[in-house]
């Protein structure tokens, strides 16, 4: 039938078992790396320096001093408790604090744009600028957190959503700069520009915290770790539907762990980067590695994702133990083109539920169909096992290696899809192996000829 493929995929090219384990050593040696951040015992309520969480007042001056005090006694906890706090401007964080947010307690950003200037450094879509601030924003500090229970609420929905249409000009003039390599100084946007910022950035940071906080309403991507090495990421949940509304992206971003996360947000859930094009290249002993995602609940666009911009490359990736709420347009989706260069390497993926989706597997260097073909990416050493899929309304797994540079060595271990439009796309690939892989329904022993056979 031509919506249904019947189709069993028992394949042993050769015996991978070995290779295709999940490396839990390596894991384990990640995890102790990573330090949770030290915070002095210093600790301040925001009411207590003139903050009123009625909604309407400007909280933002007695947050401000709260940050200063901290600063001026080497760091502390800055309390915020039940009610809603509207900030008329950023938060920029200081070495060794902590954001507790306590339950039935939200801290609503206005979006009114001016509030968001001077510009900071910050990056956009892979490309260094100078740009309005992130909504929160960290900058060369070490040990810092955001934890409680409480919510921060980007108000994306209104103007910063009205940028998107009208982006489309210093979008492009952001990856001009970065191919003909403009003076940072000069990559000036904010004011007359419409990029819009993210709402949680920590750039250039060691020893990061975020816990269990409810993200809601970002004008662009949610959580971004840019530059930044030692970050535990877990027990968050997500209520952002704004375009671009990407949960994690962790980016030039090195020891890694993300758990336990309850994502409804409308892009990707996990986007791993690493620069774009010409930048990255040239960051290239900066890649995002080290990274173990596990116990994560996808719902969004796309559940992980490497790419596009990974130009500096993504390596030593362990995804466990994830599945869906719901449905996504891809489960696992690794994207690069021509343009790119860097490499994807010794990613692990493993024990992954999928409900529907529209593709279950996507590997692709051939991505939007960009690139001059001068800079293929180098996209090897893929370990998938223990996927399993109900429905793909398109394709249960497709593999897109480049011409002149060809993915390879993935290997496919106990993969089902139950149903699916259709089976698989390989394409320019190289040592690709598969050992229990099932499309459709599983195929029994052949049966015998009838009797009642004519010759």
């Amino acid at each position: 039938m031509k919506y249904k493929l019947l189709l069993l995929l028992l394949v042993s090219l050769n015996c991978f078992a070995q290779n295709n384990s999940f490396p839990s050593d390596s894991v384990d040696l990640i995890l102790k790396r990573i330090q949770l951040p030290q915070i002095p015992s210093f600790k301040i309520v925001v009411t207590e320096l003139g903050a009123k969480g009625d909604s309407i007042s400007d909280a933002k001056p007695a947050f401000d001093k709260a940050m200063a005090l901290c600063k001026k006694n080497n760091g502390g906890t800055i309390v915020v408790p039940k009610g809603v706090y509207t900030l008329n401007g950023p938060i920029h964080f200081v070495s060794n604090v902590k954001l507790l947010i306590e339950k039935d307690a939200k801290i609503r950003f206005s979006d009114n744009p001016k509030h968001y200037l001077p510009m900071v450094l910050t990056s956009w879509e892979g490309t260094m600028i100078y740009n309005y601030s992130p909504l929160i924003y960290a900058y060369g500090c070490t040990d810092i957190a955001i934890t409680g229970e409480g919510t921060i609420d980007g108000e994306g929905s209104k103007v910063w959503h009205s940028f998107k249409a009208k982006e489309g000009a210093d979008k492009l003039l952001t990856r001009e700069m970065n191919h003909n390599n403009v003076s940072l100084k000069d990559r000036k946007f904010g004011l007359g520009h419409f990029l819009r910022p993210q709402l949680i950035q920590f750039f250039n940071c060691k020893n990061i915290l975020v816990e269990n906080i409810k993200i809601e309403d970002s004008p662009f991507w949610c959580l971004h770790l840019l530059k930044s090495q030692s970050i535990t990421i877990r027990g968050l949940r997500y209520k952002a539907f704004n375009t671009n509304n990407d949960g994690i992206d962790p980016e030039y971003a090195k020891d890694v762990l993300i758990e336990n996360i309850d994502f409804d947000n409308a892009d990707d859930n996990i986007a791993i980067k690493a620069g774009r094009d010409h930048e990255g290249r040239a960051n290239s002993e900066t890649p995002s590695e080290n990274i173990v995602i596990r116990n994560c609940n996808f719902k969004g666009l796309h559940g992980v994702v490497m790419g596009s911009e990974m130009s500096a490359g993504i390596r030593n990736v362990f995804i466990d133990n994830c599945k869906t709420v719901g449905y996504l347009k891809r489960g696992v989706y690794f994207k690069t083109n021509a343009d790119r260069g860097g490499f994807i390497k010794n990613i692990y993926v493993r024990n992954i539920q999928l409900d529907e989706v529209e593709d279950c597997i996507y590997i692709t260097a051939n991505y939007m169909g960009e690139g001059s073909g001068n800079f293929p990416s180098d996209v090897s050493d893929i370990f998938l096992s223990n996927i399993f899929c109900k429905k793909a309304r398109e394709t249960a797994i497709i593999i897109q290696g480049f011409a002149q540079k060809k993915v390879r060595n993935i290997h496919l271990d106990t993969i089902e899809v139950q149903s699916a439009k259709n089976g698989m796309t390989i394409l320019n690939t190289e040592n690709v192996t598969m050992n229990d892989v099932i499309v459709g329904q599983k195929a029994t022993i052949p049966t015998s000829a009838s009797k009642s056979v004519k010759h």
